[in-house]
Parts: structure tokens; C-alpha cells; sequence
């Protein structure tokens, strides 16, 4: 999902500082949830460190490959989120890009603010559509299938939206654009079906690991009703 250098320049690249800035503000009410009601300022921090660790890795490890205006990435947004909280995920996929961007790949961080729009935004509605389809007394360690696939294939499909909306907005509607954004939106889409299946091996290796993994460095909600 890392826009490509150039995509998004000029005096446009402006606008992604005020969505950036709307995406952070975001990110700071879903880490003040974390600290109100799942566990305070620590397991904020204890969690943060290991989202942010996992995102690094996510965009380093993991497979990746350029198609159209941007790069196919598994970046397991919703599992960060089932398994560490909103709150945490969101940390940990600002850090995690910034980090990636300061050691590995300095010619993207002029599209920094593009591009954390695009991973914070989706996951922030991740986390209205988790509390509308996941009854409040269902731990997340018994989350259904369907489930799994409507939470992933909201954040899969909110990156897709957020970078055919920078390239258009960047380069407009020529051809050559119009074919890359829908390469890249297949080729994206891809992801969605093995998101729901991860999310579904981790929530059972959490319910099997139960007596071990009921501690603060995981969302309460995973082995908890909502409180």
C-alpha cells in the first residue's frame, strides 16, 4: 500500500498533511480508549512496542511486490487489531511505517502522511463495524469465519479506497492511471483471503494458549466480554 514517490507531489502532497494530522488525532482517542478502559498507559506502551515491532516486520519479512501505483503488502491490520486493541495497532502501524521508511526505504517518507492516512483511517473503521457484528458478550477468541473475513476484507478495502484516491488525486483519470489503480486493486484484494484465516489460527492458538496469554500485553476483549 506504499504509494509510489511522485504519485502525490507538489502543492497536492499538502492535503495528505491535514488527513495525516485527522488520522493521528484519530489514533490518539483510540489510544486514550486503551488507557481508560483495557489496562492504562503501560499496556498501551507494552503493546505499542510489539505492534510496532510486528509492523516492521510485516513490511519487511513478509512478501511484497510492486503492482500499478503502489505495493501489495500483508500488513494483518486486523489482526493487530483482535489481538492488541485499536489503540495499539494504530501506534504500532505509525511507528512500524516510520521505522520501515527511516532504515530501509528514505524515498518514501516524502509520501509518509499519504500513506499513514491510508493504514489508520480503515482501521479506525475496523473497529465501528467490530463493535456492530461482534456481539459485546463474544470474546475474540470466538470469533466466526465471517466475522474475520468482514473485519479484514473493511480494512483491506479501505486501503484500496484511500490509494485509488491519492492516484487519481495525484495524477488524474489518464488510462495509464485508471489500468494501475485497478492492477493494484486486484492484485490487493488478493489479501482478503488469507487475512480472515490468519486472524482465525491466531484467536485459536490464543484460546489454546488461554492460561498463558490472558495478561497485559493482549486486548482484555480477546478472552473478555465488552466492558
Amino acid at each position: 500500500m506504499h504509494i509510489e514517490p511522485g504519485v502525490v507531489d507538489g502543492a497536492k502532497i499538502v492535503l495528505s498533511y491535514a488527513t495525516a494530522a485527522a488520522s493521528f488525532g484519530l489514533a490518539a482517542k483510540l489510544a486514550m480508549n486503551t488507557i481508560r478502559r483495557d489496562g492504562g498507559v503501560a499496556a498501551l506502551a507494552l503493546r505499542s512496542v510489539f505492534t510496532t515491532a510486528l509492523v516492521f516486520c510485516f513490511f519487511e519479512l513478509l512478501p511484497h511486490y510492486p503492482v500499478g501505483v503502489s505495493e501489495v503488502h500483508f500488513i494483518l491490520g486486523s489482526t493487530l487489531y483482535l489481538i492488541f486493541g485499536a489503540g495499539p495497532a494504530a501506534i504500532g502501524l505509525a511507528a512500524g511505517l516510520l521505522l520501515q521508511g527511516v532504515l530501509f526505504a528514505p524515498a518514501d517518507l516524502p509520501q509518509y502522511f499519504v500513506n499513514i492516512t491510508t493504514l489508520i483511517v480503515p482501521l479506525w473503521a475496523v473497529s465501528l463495524l467490530a463493535k456492530k457484528i461482534i456481539p459485546s458478550q463474544t470474546p475474540y477468541v470466538e470469533v466466526k469465519y465471517w466475522q474475520a473475513l468482514a473485519l479484514s476484507t473493511a480494512y483491506q478495502g479501505g486501503i484500496v479506497a484511500w490509494v485509488a484516491f491519492w492516484a487519481f488525486y495525484g495524477s488524474g483519470f489518464g488510462a495509464a492511471n485508471l489500468t494501475a489503480v485497478a492492477s493494484f486493486s486486484g492484485a490487493y484484494m488478493l489479501v482478503v483471503v488469507l487475512e480472515p484465516l490468519t486472524d482465525l489460527a491466531v484467536l485459536a492458538a490464543a484460546k489454546t494458549l488461554a492460561p498463558f496469554s490472558q495478561n497485559r500485553l493482549l486486548y482484555n476483549r480477546l478472552h473478555h466480554p465488552a466492558t
